[in-house]
């Protein structure tokens, strides 16, 4: 069985042995076979509608900001679908193969527009001037662990309190999952606390397929826990890459799963591990629509 070091580099000086974002975190947690196939093979995966739209909503919710305050209306906003739906088919070609036929677009573009007007249930962006968006954080921990990801959007008030939104364009998660959700906003959270030296105030998910808000208040022993989670995690993901066992765990989100042929849970059997002797840091990449599904 082939197995495999961790890459190192450097980051400000500081040596850097490894690098996690909350999407990357949550694969290894949700199935370490999956963390496998998407950082160490590198497999692609087709673009659901799903995803995409969860894409094309948050560049409307970041343009939209762009306006002055008056004019950030839901006519404004379902305005721009459609010019940030031209640009995400540049970038991206492949996506238009999502749609067969110019009335399954219509249909698909009209469920963002719906998304929208649940944002307008749950805030008035004519009231906000946030202080961030799509926000770049990252921190080197103790053990040369790299985090990184990008937040949402980030809230100043005049007084100084913190507050860190997320939007998600899924639906909110039953009670006993929502620590689950939370621990993407907690991640950021502790970016934010080891670069600046101040824990968020407020650490805010909005859920906008079934209008409703997450909202959760940290203190440091919250950021500390988290860190420490972080550190375990990594360290169960050296271990997997120097033995080679990367072990699958089946679930209800399996059915989301675009690994599923290849998966020995349901029969299939992983490639053959990559020829390189180091497991790659992961780039930093904006992911927006990720964890949009309320499969739970």
């Amino acid at each position: 069985m082939r197995t495999q070091t961790i890459e190192r580099t450097e980051v400000d000086g500081v040596d850097v042995v490894g690098s996690l974002s909350p999407s990357r975190a949550a694969d290894f947690m949700t199935c370490p076979l999956l963390y496998r196939f998407r950082v160490v093979d590198r497999l692609p995966e087709e673009p659901s509608a799903d995803a995409v739209r969860g894409t094309l909503v948050h560049a409307v919710l970041e343009e939209l900001f762009d306006a002055p305050p008056g004019e950030r209306t839901l006519e404004r906003a379902r305005a721009l679908v459609g010019p940030a739906w031209a640009r995400l088919q540049e970038a991206e070609p492949e996506v238009a193969a999502l749609f067969d036929d110019g009335d399954a677009l219509a249909e698909w573009l009209s469920t963002a527009g719906d998304l929208l007007m649940s944002y307008f249930v749950l805030e008035d962006p004519r009231r906000l001037e946030p202080a961030e968006r799509e926000k770049y954080v990252e921190t080197v921990i103790d053990g040369g662990l790299l985090l990184r990801g990008y937040v949402d959007r980030v809230d100043v008030a005049p007084t100084g309190e913190v507050r860190v939104v997320d939007y998600k364009t899924g639906r909110a998660p039953r009670q006993v999952f929502e620590a689950k959700a939370m621990f993407q906003m907690k991640f950021y959270a502790l970016v934010m606390w080891r670069t600046t030296g101040t824990v968020p105030t407020l650490l805010q998910l909005m859920y906008l397929g079934n209008e409703e808000i997450l909202r959760y208040s940290p203190d440091e022993a919250d950021l500390l826990a988290t860190e420490r989670k972080l550190r375990a995690l990594w360290a169960a993901i050296e271990r997997a890459s120097t033995t080679g066992e990367w072990r699958p765990h089946k679930s209800p989100l399996c059915g989301w799963c675009d690994h599923k042929a290849r998966c020995p849970e349901w029969g299939g059997t992983p490639p053959p591990l990559p020829e390189r002797d180091t497991l790659p840091i992961e780039p930093a990449v904006h992911s927006p629509a990720e964890s949009t599904v309320d499969a739970d």
